[in-house]
């Protein structure tokens, strides 16, 4: 009879284990998502008020960050769109205004002319250091000891990486992290579109970027 109390008491006891892992499990992704949610409206409403003053919205804003970050072929008006989950249409006009304020260059590639690559001009640069990161982004970071930026770093490159992989999404990672990247004779070359890479390439994120 103890016997099988003990085990019915055990049974019991696993039973209620697996409940309530599962509902903690919930409850902390449940807890990220709020986190990460909480910080993207925070910084998405600093970035719009530093691009109020220059009569940009934050998708805009988001666009030059972009084009400032990305290498030479990843500077499409198709590659911003595909970076920032926005139509053709969207990216088109946020683009044109970025145009028409002089923020960025538009020049028709040499070998295909019906592809246009984007560069920031030195207006768009010093606008974008002005405003990214935010200032709220800075004085927060200011605080952090050294050794918690590094763990928060690692962290939120883990979750980056992770959601992109699982939902089978473009990386968008820097040059140098990405397979086709080789090193032939002491220089880098892009193994994919056959073509040598610069120093500075390779510091840049790129649409064609794989594991």
């Amino acid at each position: 009879m103890v016997s099988n109390r003990n085990k019915i008491v055990v049974a019991y006891f696993l039973i209620v284990k697996k409940v309530f892992s599962r509902y903690y499990i919930g409850v902390n992704i449940n807890y990220i998502y709020d986190c990460v949610e909480r910080l993207s409206e925070l910084i998405r409403v600093d970035s719009r008020q530093a691009g109020a003053e220059h009569g940009l919205q934050p998708v805009q804003i988001e666009a030059l960050h972009y084009l400032s970050i990305c290498n030479r072929y990843s500077d499409t008006p198709m590659a911003v769109a595909e970076y920032l989950g926005q139509t053709k249409g969207t990216v088109s006009q946020t683009l044109k205004v970025l145009e028409n304020k002089g923020l960025l260059t538009k020049k028709t590639d040499e070998n295909d002319k019906r592809i246009s690559h984007l560069k920031l001009s030195a207006k768009g640069k010093r606008l974008l250091n002005n405003t990214i990161p935010t200032t709220m982004f800075v004085k927060a970071c200011a605080v952090l000891p050294e050794k918690k930026k590094s763990e928060i770093e690692a962290s939120l490159k883990l979750l980056l990486n992770v959601i992109v992989q699982a939902n089978k999404m473009k990386t968008f990672g820097v040059c140098n992290s990405c397979r086709h990247n080789m090193n032939k004779e002491g220089a880098y070359y892009c193994n994919l579109i056959q073509e040598p890479l610069s120093d500075s390439d390779i510091q840049l994120i790129c649409k064609e970027h794989e594991k």
